[in-house]
């Protein structure tokens, strides 16, 4: 990972001062596994003849692949120093030399498999959800129909057909009352009480009402909203600061958080078979169109670099100029993290520097 120093100042980690080289694009870890997840906390799922196991930052094998293919990892990472693993029909977790630190006895599948945030996991015994701490110990029994890991101290669960939120108590600070709840971002969340969507503050009180048809995160100040089918940013007061004239999915929608000042939007068609599928390109804060619409997949800024692909040709990366840094020579291409982004070449997945 590569910046440069500001100013009169000691080293920035700021995404805009991120520079190309010539490591840049290069792999770190060549194109070998089956499949492979992104690095958490310096490891990183990998998929070898079927078997699930971890690897370092090196490549090195670091957790021999031994895990269940059919449950496995899609969504494997560590947390707070320990990741979900299946055995059977049950999960439980691994610390990072691959020993058990809590035996598998928690139902799941791999979709939404357990996972620890805060210091604290929500599991599943049979229909029911509750959480646990880094013993196994039961900290919030199971009582509740779905709950979602914790974040800045909160955690959104359902009772029966309505949702709130909870404490590491187990008590609710918000009650259930919203038919659709999200996490909070930036001190609000996107709440849908009735038939729209509006944000509430961390006491529940409703600070911008219900108006819109889909309510995303707010990011960098500001939060994707749809009315009808575009969708727009609106700023914290509710103020629409971006005129709604973009294409919408739910998948898109949920997708649109500003990074590093631009914002992915899309134009053209969005079918129900695929979503969608027009060009994408990218804006500014201003709603300024900075990199025209040109390409057929495009991920936000990541360490000053985004992801994009173009059908026929290839995925590679663009710096904010909209020039390509990267060449689009790979199958499948993500965002960089912690100077590293996961690449597909062919059948075979691997790593490439920043």
């Amino acid at each position: 990972m590569f910046w440069v120093a500001a100013s009169g100042s000691a080293m920035a980690d700021e995404s805009s001062l991120y520079i190309t080289t010539t490591k840049t694009g290069t792999f770190a870890i060549e194109p070998q596994f089956d499949n492979v997840r992104e690095f958490s906390e310096g490891l990183a799922a990998v998929n070898i003849d079927k078997k699930w196991g971890f690897i370092d930052r090196a490549g090195r094998i670091a957790i021999k692949p031994q895990f269940n293919e059919n449950q496995v990892q899609y969504y494997a990472h560590f947390s707070d120093g320990l990741a979900a693993i299946s055995y059977g029909n049950k999960w439980g977790f691994i610390d990072k030399t691959g020993r058990i630190a809590i035996n598998p006895q928690f139902d799941g599948d791999y979709r939404s498999p357990p996972g620890f945030s805060e210091g604290l996991a929500v599991v599943r015994f049979g229909s029911k959800f509750g959480y646990i701490d880094k013993t196994g110990q039961t900290i919030i029994m199971p009582r509740f129909d779905v709950a979602r890991w914790f974040s800045d101290g909160i955690a959104v669960v359902t009772t029966g057909e309505k949702q709130g939120y909870i404490d590491k108590t187990g008590r609710f600070v918000i009650q259930p009352q919203f038919n659709v709840a999200s996490n909070f971002s930036e001190g609000l969340a996107g709440v849908k009480p009735d038939k729209k969507f509006g944000y509430i503050d961390r006491t529940g009180k409703m600070v911008i009402n219900p108006q819109f048809d889909y309510a995303s995160n707010f990011s960098e100040g500001l939060a994707a909203v749809a009315v009808g089918n575009k969708y727009g940013y609106i700023d914290k007061t509710g103020k629409m600061v971006i005129t709604p004239q973009f294409e919408t999915t739910m998948m898109t929608l949920s997708q649109n958080d500003f990074s590093e000042g631009l914002v992915v939007v899309q134009f053209g068609g969005v079918s129900r078979q695929s979503g969608f599928s027009g060009k994408s390109g990218y804006i500014d804060k201003t709603g300024e169109m900075v990199i025209n619409p040109q390409f057929d997949y495009a991920t936000n800024f990541s360490e000053g670099l985004a992801a994009v692909c173009i059908n026929g040709s290839g995925c590679g990366y663009i710096d904010k100029t909209g020039k390509i840094v990267v060449s689009l020579t790979f199958s499948e291409a993500d965002p960089f993290q912690d100077g590293l982004a996961r690449v597909r070449v062919g059948n075979k997945y691997g790593f490439i520097y920043r």
